[in-house]
């Protein structure tokens, strides 16, 4: 059974990412954690009205700022979703990533979740700062779906089904075991998957498929799929795809229905480090990177 004490939620300002805070809370209300909602102030925040750290008047609250958000966007259920959890507020300064950071080790977080995109999260999710936050934290860090409909109606989360990446390399071990630890925690489905290397070769006319080197890769694939199910005493369903690792997640998560994705973000190496960050862009269901 995991166990998340408490869940470290950055929030963007002026436009909240709102469906990372449901997810925050559906793991809140699930795990009994408490969550620390933190913003670093920025000239494009200070411009909508969030206060600077030394300056925060009486009676000024985040979480009814957060709200506010919601009721402007349409949410109604955001309010119902988060009430009678414990969450703490807090405004910082200075370098984004770098407080966040910070924060996440003062408080001891066992888990930063933050959306994948908007005014904030966009400088730094893509581009350096998803290597501080993703190799210089040893906390867990969980992105919100990437996707560009913004009118889509708010809906509680919930686990129904979890997808796990594997490449076949140590870390794999801590990986599933959270994969496992979260479907068995939200009696959802389990899904192992891996993508080969390419089996594409081409010629006159195109790119064609080759038969030979697909079968030996899927059935290499296989056999280590099983050695490391029966190591980590799982039996899950099994995915395995070749080629842009990306496109193949995202057939991997559409095939199984996958509410989330469970990855290693290891910083000494494997494929999914390398093709990480074009996983998180390329898939509208969150990514849980460990």
């Amino acid at each position: 059974m995991l166990c998340l004490r408490k869940i470290l939620l950055p929030v963007d300002f002026p436009h909240t990412a709102l469906p990372v805070i449901h997810q925050a809370a559906t793991l809140a209300r699930h795990f009994h954690s408490e969550i620390v909602a933190v913003h670093v102030v920025t000239d494009r925040s200070r411009a909508a009205g969030i206060p600077s750290v030394s300056r925060v008047p009486a009676g000024w609250n985040m979480l009814d700022e957060i709200q506010k958000t919601a009721r402007q966007s349409g949410d109604s259920i955001l309010q119902p979703d988060l009430e009678g959890l414990p969450i703490r507020a807090q405004l910082l300064d200075g370098d984004p990533p770098t407080a966040i950071m910070e924060s996440a080790d003062r408080e001891r977080a066992d888990l930063i979740m933050l959306p994948s995109h908007g005014y904030t999260f966009d400088q730094f999710l893509m581009g350096t700062v998803p290597a501080k936050l993703l190799y210089a934290t040893n906390c867990p860090v969980w992105t919100g779906g990437h996707s560009s409909d913004k009118a889509a109606p708010p809906h509680k989360y919930a686990i129904r089904s979890v997808l796990c990446a594997v490449d076949f390399r140590p870390h794999n071990r801590t990986t599933i075991s959270w994969a496992s630890h979260l479907a068995a925690d939200f009696g959802a489905r389990l899904t192992l998957a891996y993508v080969t290397a390419p089996v594409e070769s081409w010629g006159p006319g195109g790119d064609y498929e080759n038969p030979l080197w697909k079968k030996e890769l899927v059935g290499d694939a296989s056999e280590h799929m099983a050695a490391l199910q029966k190591e980590m005493g799982t039996n899950a369903e099994v995915f395995i795809g070749s080629g842009d690792i990306p496109k193949a997640l995202s057939l991997a998560a559409q095939q199984s229905q996958a509410d989330v994705l469970v990855t290693g973000f290891q910083p000494y190496g494997g494929y999914l480090k390398t093709h990480g960050y074009a996983v998180i862009t390329a898939l509208p269901i969150p990514v849980l990177s460990i």
